[in-house]
């Protein structure tokens, strides 16, 4: 074999090349099985939780009170657990200390959204406060918005748009509707909606040759749109299928998105005819409602200030859907709580009375003073907390919450309906005592700096329109009651049950009969 090359030191030499070469392989597996070893012992694991069922998680399990169910996971597995709902992973907190970690110690990790396709359809691509990813763009719509738009000095602006709205609901509610039955949330809902209106636009809002008002067919929408949004929605559990639409929820949204969108234009375009008109902008009194404030800013040439037309329009739809139907849900439950409570509802008429007194309308100067109203309002929040859930926050990153590991991507809720009702942290929890709010040291109020009490959330992703919010709950509250004593028809039984959504109703409206409270007949024309 030697004219083929061969010699035998070569076999020596492959025999020891190849023994070097397994040996180093040899090496390389043990090497990486141990440090893959030794990473899983370190690596923090996730929270336990349920198994769910293969592809589809939890998600067939979830009934209608979901706040309830969670409550009651968190029995089984703890104050912080995972569920997967599709393809997606959800961790629940439902503890103070953990609400701390979230919304304080890593508040900005916890900063971003995972909105439903709804709500991006309505919001013009999640344009908006509530519902945009943490950024640049996010900070600048809530300095705006936190800072100038809900002031107080802008607020007080437009407080008599404002108030002509309240005493329109007292007088038709004395020409209409003594001694007979009224659905207080249509009420609510009907007041709220022009009260809004007055606010964005400087009045109601008229279309059409006839002048038709908007209003009716507004709260019609909201209604809608709120159903969608609450609704579980196939493609927001499996992205993979929101091409298909199958339940058709973008498509239903997107024809109210087109109705709302038609009716901001028209309002931006009254408003530049109005302001063409007098040539110039602003009204006669110096004085601007929010739609004449978002356009100059989009007209603003510094781009630190300025903003787009689509993220007015979505600011807008925040600030009606905000301002309306959590407010309404929340004086249907405040008054149900009071008729439910005849003692609790004397206090509130005996400061009225002190406070107000029997000749005169209650102005908005007099609901500091309403201290007794306030600790009803807050305890009602306590116990019936808007958003239960509040809005589901989303992990920028990967990180711990509990010592558990929380994937970057993961969906976090916070339970505030169960920390409000937890009895290691509140006396007689399920029992409705606004008395427990009064000269209270530890800071129940409406910051989210108290992590046992957070009716609208706490941090960066708290409720922007907290100060508005207040206002115009504590008003309506107080007008209704001041103006008239209000019972329940003969035979009825007042019901507390719940209706669980985006935010949580009432399973059935409250109806109640209202009589004339004040001295003077005159103060109701």
């Amino acid at each position: 074999m030697a004219f083929l090359g061969y010699h035998p030191c070569y076999e020596k030499d492959l025999n020891f090349t190849a023994i070097i070469s397994a040996l180093v392989g040899m090496l390389a597996v043990i090497f990486f099985w141990w440090k893959t070893k030794r990473s899983s012992k370190a690596c923090t694991p996730q929270p336990p939780g349920p198994r769910g069922l293969p592809l589809i998680g939890y998600l067939p399990f979830l009934g209608n009170d979901l706040h309830k169910s969670f409550t009651e996971l968190a029995g089984v597995y703890g104050p912080v657990y995972k569920l997967w709902l599709g393809n997606k992973l959800f961790v629940v907190v439902s503890s103070p200390s953990l609400a701390k970690e979230v919304v304080r110690d890593k508040d900005m990790i916890f900063a971003n959204r995972d909105a439903p396709i709804a709500s991006l359809v309505s919001t013009y691509g999640g344009n908006d406060i509530a519902g945009a990813d943490y950024g640049p763009n996010w900070r600048k719509l809530r300095k705006i918005f936190v800072g100038k738009m809900m002031s107080n000095a802008s607020l007080d602006d437009c407080y008599s748009l404002r108030k002509q709205e309240f005493k329109n609901t007292i007088r038709d509610v004395y020409n209409n509707n003594i001694g007979k039955p009224i659905d207080i949330g249509e009420l609510s809902i009907s007041t709220l909606i022009n009260v809004i209106q007055n606010m964005l636009w400087g009045g109601v809002l008229e279309l059409g040759e006839k002048g038709t008002n908007v209003g009716a067919e507004l709260k019609n929408k909201l209604a809608e749109l709120m159903v969608l949004v609450a609704t579980p929605n196939i493609s927001d559990f499996f992205p993979v299928l929101s091409r298909f639409d199958i339940q058709r929820i973008e498509r239903r949204t997107m024809k109210i998105f087109h109705w709302f969108d038609n009716i901001v234009n028209c309002a931006i375009e009254q408003y530049r005819k109005k302001v063409s008109v007098k040539g110039a902008a602003g009204d006669t009194e110096g004085k601007k409602d929010f739609l004449q404030f978002l356009l100059e800013l989009q007209e603003n040439e510094d781009s630190a200030s300025s903003i787009s037309i689509i993220q007015i329009k979505a600011l807008i739809q925040d600030i009606i859907t905000g301002g309306t139907d959590t407010t309404t849900t929340m004086v249907e439950w405040t008054m149900a709580e009071l008729m439910q409570h005849p003692e609790v509802m004397k206090k509130v008429m005996k400061e009225l009375a002190e406070v107000v007194g029997m000749e005169t309308f209650v102005e908005e100067f007099h609901l500091a003073k309403l201290k007794y109203l306030d600790a009803v309002v807050k305890e009602t929040l306590r116990l019936h907390p808007a958003l239960p859930l509040l809005v589901p926050r989303s992990s920028i990153q990967s990180s711990t919450i509990g010592g558990y590991n929380i994937p970057k991507g993961t969906k976090l809720l916070l339970n505030v309906w169960a920390i409000h009702r937890d009895p290691q942290f509140w006396d007689n929890p399920l029992e409705f005592q606004p008395e427990r709010f009064l000269n209270d040291a530890r800071g129940f109020d409406y910051s989210g700096n108290n992590f046992q009490y957070l009716p609208f959330g706490s941090g960066r992703r708290m409720c922007a329109g907290i100060a508005l919010a207040e206002r115009m709950l504590m008003f309506v509250l107080a007008s209704l009651l001041h103006s008239f004593e209000w019972k329940l028809p003969t035979g009825t039984k007042l019901d507390l049950s719940e209706k669980f959504g985006i935010v949580i109703k009432k399973k059935e409206p409250l109806v109640a009969i209202p009589t004339p409270r004040l001295h003077n007949s005159e103060l109701y024309q």
